[in-house]
Protein backbone atom coordinates (compact mmCIF):
# COMPACT_ATOMS: atom_id res chain seq x y z
CA UNK A 1 0.00 0.00 0.00
CA UNK A 2 1.42 3.52 -1.02
CA UNK A 3 0.97 6.39 1.18
CA UNK A 4 0.49 9.33 -1.12
CA UNK A 5 0.62 12.93 0.49
CA UNK A 6 0.50 15.28 -1.91
CA UNK A 7 -0.04 15.84 -5.64
CA UNK A 8 3.28 15.11 -6.74
CA UNK A 9 3.23 12.19 -4.73
CA UNK A 10 -0.15 11.54 -6.81
CA UNK A 11 1.19 11.62 -10.44
CA UNK A 12 4.34 9.81 -9.67
CA UNK A 13 2.07 6.81 -7.98
CA UNK A 14 -0.64 6.92 -11.13
CA UNK A 15 1.55 6.95 -14.28
CA UNK A 16 1.21 4.37 -16.73
CA UNK A 17 -2.03 3.48 -14.23
CA UNK A 18 -4.93 1.94 -15.98
CA UNK A 19 -8.28 1.14 -15.11
CA UNK A 20 -8.17 2.63 -11.58
CA UNK A 21 -11.36 2.36 -9.10
CA UNK A 22 -11.23 5.37 -6.94
CA UNK A 23 -13.00 5.11 -3.41
CA UNK A 24 -13.11 9.25 -2.28
CA UNK A 25 -13.58 8.87 1.77
CA UNK A 26 -13.66 11.42 4.51
CA UNK A 27 -12.02 8.60 6.90
CA UNK A 28 -13.69 7.51 10.40
CA UNK A 29 -13.77 4.83 8.06
CA UNK A 30 -16.74 1.56 8.47
CA UNK A 31 -18.31 -1.36 6.91
CA UNK A 32 -19.95 0.52 4.31
CA UNK A 33 -16.50 2.17 3.36
CA UNK A 34 -14.95 -1.29 3.00
CA UNK A 35 -17.78 -2.47 1.17
CA UNK A 36 -16.94 0.57 -1.47
CA UNK A 37 -13.49 -0.66 -1.59
CA UNK A 38 -14.10 -4.13 -2.03
CA UNK A 39 -16.42 -3.42 -5.17
CA UNK A 40 -13.54 -1.51 -6.66
CA UNK A 41 -11.01 -4.04 -6.06
CA UNK A 42 -13.46 -6.68 -7.81
CA UNK A 43 -13.82 -4.42 -10.74
CA UNK A 44 -10.54 -2.61 -11.21
CA UNK A 45 -6.78 -3.03 -11.78
CA UNK A 46 -6.34 -0.68 -8.53
CA UNK A 47 -7.98 0.69 -6.14
CA UNK A 48 -7.58 3.97 -4.33
CA UNK A 49 -9.06 5.36 -1.46
CA UNK A 50 -8.62 9.46 -0.57
CA UNK A 51 -9.02 10.59 3.12
CA UNK A 52 -9.73 14.07 2.98
CA UNK A 53 -12.59 16.24 5.29
CA UNK A 54 -13.73 18.64 3.08
CA UNK A 55 -14.39 22.13 4.80
CA UNK A 56 -16.47 23.58 1.84
CA UNK A 57 -19.48 20.94 2.46
CA UNK A 58 -20.02 21.61 6.15
CA UNK A 59 -22.33 24.39 7.45
CA UNK A 60 -21.60 24.91 10.69
CA UNK A 61 -17.36 25.35 11.35
CA UNK A 62 -18.05 23.79 14.61
CA UNK A 63 -19.13 20.32 12.68
CA UNK A 64 -16.16 20.82 10.65
CA UNK A 65 -13.87 20.54 13.74
CA UNK A 66 -15.65 18.00 15.75
CA UNK A 67 -16.12 15.39 12.46
CA UNK A 68 -14.76 12.04 13.82
CA UNK A 69 -11.13 11.26 12.83
CA UNK A 70 -8.68 8.54 13.30
CA UNK A 71 -6.07 8.07 10.28
CA UNK A 72 -3.98 5.61 12.09
CA UNK A 73 -7.01 3.61 12.65
CA UNK A 74 -8.47 3.93 8.84
CA UNK A 75 -4.30 3.38 7.52
CA UNK A 76 -4.71 0.19 9.41
CA UNK A 77 -7.84 -0.86 7.77
CA UNK A 78 -7.16 0.03 4.05
CA UNK A 79 -3.49 -2.06 4.68
CA UNK A 80 -5.30 -4.89 5.65
CA UNK A 81 -7.97 -4.68 2.63
CA UNK A 82 -4.28 -4.68 0.60
CA UNK A 83 -5.37 -1.20 -1.08
CA UNK A 84 -2.91 0.18 -3.50
CA UNK A 85 -2.69 3.65 -3.17
CA UNK A 86 -3.77 6.10 -0.36
CA UNK A 87 -4.22 9.61 -1.16
CA UNK A 88 -3.56 11.95 2.23
CA UNK A 89 -3.88 15.31 0.72
CA UNK A 90 -3.65 19.00 2.44
CA UNK A 91 -6.46 21.49 2.13
CA UNK A 92 -3.90 23.41 -0.39
CA UNK A 93 -3.33 20.08 -2.54
CA UNK A 94 -6.92 20.18 -3.38
CA UNK A 95 -7.55 23.78 -3.21
CA UNK A 96 -4.64 26.21 -4.67
CA UNK A 97 -3.45 23.93 -7.39
CA UNK A 98 -6.27 25.30 -9.74
CA UNK A 99 -8.64 27.29 -10.00
CA UNK A 100 -12.26 26.13 -11.13
CA UNK A 101 -15.29 27.61 -11.75
CA UNK A 102 -17.42 28.52 -8.89
CA UNK A 103 -20.29 26.01 -8.37
CA UNK A 104 -23.99 26.79 -8.77
CA UNK A 105 -27.26 24.44 -7.99
CA UNK A 106 -29.92 25.33 -10.44
CA UNK A 107 -33.13 26.23 -8.07
CA UNK A 108 -34.91 22.85 -9.53
CA UNK A 109 -31.73 21.02 -7.59
CA UNK A 110 -32.78 22.77 -4.41
CA UNK A 111 -34.87 20.09 -3.26
CA UNK A 112 -34.89 17.41 -0.25
CA UNK A 113 -31.84 17.53 1.99
CA UNK A 114 -30.05 20.75 -0.66
CA UNK A 115 -33.29 23.01 0.31
CA UNK A 116 -32.16 22.70 4.07
CA UNK A 117 -28.62 22.59 3.67
CA UNK A 118 -27.10 25.96 2.42
CA UNK A 119 -23.81 25.31 0.40
CA UNK A 120 -23.43 21.72 1.08
CA UNK A 121 -23.73 20.10 -2.13
CA UNK A 122 -21.88 22.99 -3.78
CA UNK A 123 -19.17 22.13 -1.65
CA UNK A 124 -19.29 18.16 -2.37
CA UNK A 125 -19.55 18.70 -6.38
CA UNK A 126 -16.77 21.19 -5.72
CA UNK A 127 -14.58 18.52 -4.11
CA UNK A 128 -15.23 15.97 -6.24
CA UNK A 129 -14.58 18.12 -9.47
CA UNK A 130 -11.19 18.58 -8.05
CA UNK A 131 -10.08 15.06 -7.19
CA UNK A 132 -11.49 13.97 -10.28
CA UNK A 133 -9.74 16.09 -12.04
CA UNK A 134 -6.61 15.50 -10.23
CA UNK A 135 -6.50 11.58 -10.18
CA UNK A 136 -9.23 10.23 -13.44
CA UNK A 137 -10.49 7.22 -12.03
CA UNK A 138 -11.94 5.22 -14.98
CA UNK A 139 -14.47 4.27 -11.80
CA UNK A 140 -15.78 6.24 -8.77
CA UNK A 141 -17.22 4.17 -6.48
CA UNK A 142 -20.16 6.03 -4.08
CA UNK A 143 -22.69 4.60 -1.90
CA UNK A 144 -26.57 4.76 -2.36
CA UNK A 145 -27.25 5.79 1.79
CA UNK A 146 -26.61 9.81 0.64
CA UNK A 147 -29.03 9.14 -2.53
CA UNK A 148 -29.38 12.74 -3.60
CA UNK A 149 -25.64 13.47 -3.52
CA UNK A 150 -24.91 10.40 -5.49
CA UNK A 151 -27.70 11.54 -8.33
CA UNK A 152 -25.91 15.57 -8.50
CA UNK A 153 -21.98 14.27 -8.05
CA UNK A 154 -23.11 11.24 -11.08
CA UNK A 155 -24.67 14.11 -12.67
CA UNK A 156 -21.91 16.62 -13.10
CA UNK A 157 -19.02 13.95 -13.12
CA UNK A 158 -20.00 12.29 -16.13
CA UNK A 159 -21.05 15.16 -17.82
CA UNK A 160 -17.26 16.53 -17.59
CA UNK A 161 -15.22 13.52 -17.22
CA UNK A 162 -14.72 10.05 -18.70
CA UNK A 163 -14.77 8.60 -14.83
CA UNK A 164 -17.84 6.37 -14.21
CA UNK A 165 -19.95 6.68 -11.17
CA UNK A 166 -20.71 3.48 -9.65
CA UNK A 167 -23.48 3.19 -7.60
CA UNK A 168 -22.88 0.70 -4.18
CA UNK A 169 -25.74 -0.55 -2.04
CA UNK A 170 -26.44 0.83 1.30
CA UNK A 171 -25.25 -1.04 4.40
CA UNK A 172 -27.16 -1.48 7.33
CA UNK A 173 -26.26 -2.77 11.16
CA UNK A 174 -28.53 -5.51 12.23
CA UNK A 175 -31.28 -2.67 13.44
CA UNK A 176 -31.11 -1.20 9.88
CA UNK A 177 -29.77 1.60 10.12
CA UNK A 178 -27.16 3.59 7.74
CA UNK A 179 -23.67 3.01 8.67
CA UNK A 180 -22.52 6.76 8.53
CA UNK A 181 -19.11 7.88 10.45
CA UNK A 182 -21.24 10.88 12.26
CA UNK A 183 -23.00 7.73 14.10
CA UNK A 184 -19.60 7.76 16.56
CA UNK A 185 -20.42 11.15 17.80
CA UNK A 186 -24.16 10.25 18.78
CA UNK A 187 -24.44 9.11 22.57
CA UNK A 188 -26.16 5.53 22.75
CA UNK A 189 -29.69 7.06 23.43
CA UNK A 190 -29.71 9.05 20.50
CA UNK A 191 -28.31 5.70 18.38
CA UNK A 192 -30.93 4.01 19.76
CA UNK A 193 -33.95 6.36 18.52
CA UNK A 194 -32.33 6.39 14.75
CA UNK A 195 -32.46 2.75 15.10
CA UNK A 196 -35.94 2.45 16.56
CA UNK A 197 -36.62 4.85 13.37
CA UNK A 198 -35.26 2.96 10.67
CA UNK A 199 -37.17 -0.52 11.84
CA UNK A 200 -40.37 1.08 12.39
CA UNK A 201 -40.10 2.45 8.66
CA UNK A 202 -38.76 -0.48 7.15
CA UNK A 203 -41.47 -2.39 9.08
CA UNK A 204 -44.26 -0.03 7.63
CA UNK A 205 -43.27 -0.12 4.49
CA UNK A 206 -43.82 -3.80 4.04
CA UNK A 207 -47.03 -3.14 5.30
CA UNK A 208 -47.62 -0.24 1.81
CA UNK A 209 -49.39 -2.81 -0.38
CA UNK A 210 -49.88 -2.22 -3.78
CA UNK A 211 -53.63 -1.19 -3.84
CA UNK A 212 -53.07 0.99 -0.42
CA UNK A 213 -53.98 4.11 -0.34
CA UNK A 214 -50.46 5.27 0.42
CA UNK A 215 -51.16 8.95 1.07
CA UNK A 216 -53.77 7.89 4.19
CA UNK A 217 -51.45 4.62 5.31
CA UNK A 218 -48.44 7.25 5.89
CA UNK A 219 -50.06 9.56 8.07
CA UNK A 220 -51.27 7.16 9.89
CA UNK A 221 -48.47 5.17 9.91
CA UNK A 222 -46.28 8.52 10.81
CA UNK A 223 -48.42 9.40 13.98
CA UNK A 224 -47.66 5.63 15.13
CA UNK A 225 -43.64 5.87 14.43
CA UNK A 226 -44.06 9.49 16.47
CA UNK A 227 -45.56 7.64 19.52
CA UNK A 228 -42.81 5.07 19.79
CA UNK A 229 -39.88 7.38 19.56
Amino acid sequence: MKILLNNSDLNKALTNVSNLGFVPTMGALHRGHISLIKNSKKKSNKTLVSIFVNPKQFNNPKDFKSYPKNTKKDLSILKKLKVDYVFLPSQDDIYKFKKFKKIKLSQKQKIMCAKFRKGHFEGVLDVMNRLTYLILPQKIYMGEKDFQQLHLVKKFIEKRYKSKIVSCKTIRNKHKLALSSRIFLLKKKYINKAQKLSENLFFYKKRLGKKTIVETKLKIYKKKIRAKI
